[in-house]
């Protein structure tokens, strides 16, 4: 993203004040939001100023700002921040945004900044020599079907060339750019296909009150004149509706969804009888809820054996689904002997199955080296297995053959071992 930075101080005016019928649109902005937040109208005052002024100025930030109470750096984040606003002066009389987003590129946006270029200045954000006009390339403007397409204020020109561009931008830059009709520039309406209607011709299809229309009419010749040849079709009678399905429809209290009734009654019934007439809710039971369906034992009667079986003695579970024993003691006589931290220390993270939690609580073991860990008996591994809560990993990860790789030739030699580099 691109930084935006504040016009220089010599153009900043000293000063910055609503004029009457904005400082009027301004409290009414300042009102749609609840006490406390009125803050958050900083983003449509900062657009009636650059409405009155053309551009957004560090005067018009702050006196913003101290409007509603916020801090000055605040009103600048958001002012910086929105691409919307001009910190820059720009043309007086016209302010033209090209859009260069895929859509527009692809069909010609690249020859309408050749236009501005050549009209107007060769570089973005500056003004013509009168000061009345000046452009910039923005991203999507929302009309992509009808690109390539500029943006001059709230205007919107579509559909432009460059033949078509140079002359918009000589009208804005008489004074006559209000006589300019915004829109598609070549004669489209919206955003139908450019070569015009290709579905929805006629609204025959799609309106019943046309479709009613001809019907009646075509029942009135047909009256007039029964023996004559109506030449007008005559539209198909509609289907008979299809009743809605009762399979699926919830057991409740209400006729309109009741199993026993297959339509709802017009006439009204008290709510008694259309509970009667309705299915109640099973209650709850125990008993009946371990009951076997009968579809699959052919009879009901009631389950029997303890609810939960017990599992088999010889089932297999996964080490880390084992019960964790306590950690064994910092004093017990397998734990492997430590040294005092060296000048240069090993990079344990090497060894697979060790990262940097795990290397710094053997630094607080008093483990350094790729030696000490390659030396480690298979009670010295089993303690430090147990304090890790490992369960086995240090054997199944074999750190002790990393480790000997590791000590005796680093990474070249552990390469040779396993194949890979350390991980």
């Amino acid at each position: 993203m691109s930084v935006r930075r504040l016009a220089e101080a010599s153009v900043q005016p000293a000063s910055f004040a609503f004029n009457k019928a904005n400082a009027a649109a301004a409290k009414q902005w300042i009102k749609k939001y609840p006490k406390g937040r009125e803050q958050s109208a900083i983003i449509p005052l900062l657009m009636i100023a650059q409405e009155q002024e053309g551009w957004v100025t560090k005067a018009a930030i702050e006196t913003i700002s101290d409007m509603l109470g916020m801090p000055r750096i605040r009103g600048l984040e958001v002012a910086t921040f929105y691409t919307q606003y001009q910190l820059n002066p720009v043309g007086t009389r016209a302010h033209i945004q090209v859009c260069g987003t895929t859509p527009c590129m692809l069909r010609g946006s690249e020859a309408l900044m050749d236009v501005c270029r050549s009209k107007i200045h060769h570089d973005q954000f500056h003004t013509n020599d009168k000061g009345t006009l000046s452009w910039e390339e923005v991203e999507c403007l929302g009309a992509c079907v009808n690109a390539p397409m500029v943006m001059v204020f709230k205007d919107t020109f579509e559909d432009l060339t460059p033949e078509r561009l140079a002359e918009i931008i000589d009208l804005y830059d008489a004074g006559k750019g209000a006589s300019v009709t915004p829109g598609p520039q070549n004669g489209r309406t919206g955003s139908e296909p450019a070569s015009g209607l290709t579905t929805l011709k006629s609204e025959k299809a799609i309106l019943k009150s046309t479709r009613d229309r001809e019907a009646r009419e075509a029942a009135k010749a047909a009256k007039a004149a029964p023996d004559a040849i109506i030449a007008a079709p005559v539209p198909a009678r509609a289907a008979a509706p299809v009743a809605p399905s009762n399979a699926s429809k919830p057991k409740t209290d209400t006729p309109e969804t009741s199993p026993v009734l297959k339509t709802p009654s017009k006439a009204k019934v008290a709510p008694a009888t259309e509970k009667a007439a309705s299915v109640a809710a099973p209650l709850h039971s125990a008993a009946n809820a371990n009951k076997a369906a009968p579809e699959v034992e052919k009879v009901s009667k009631q389950r029997s054996g303890p609810t939960v079986r017990a599992e088999p003695a010889s089932a297999f579970k996964a080490p880390e689904a084992k019960v964790r024993a306590a950690k064994p003691s910092l004093e017990d006589k397998n734990r492997p002997a430590g040294i005092d931290r060296p000048a240069a220390v090993d990079d344990l993270k090497l060894i697979s199955g060790v990262g940097p939690k795990i290397e710094g609580i053997l630094h607080t073991l008093g483990i350094f080296t790729f030696a000490q860990v390659a030396s480690w008996k298979k009670a010295e591994r089993e303690w430090v297995d147990g304090y890790l809560s490992f369960q086995g990993r240090i054997d199944r990860d074999d750190w002790v053959r990393q480790a000997k790789a590791l000590a005796k030739g680093g990474v070249a030699e552990y390469i040779r071992v396993f194949g890979k580099k350390p991980v």
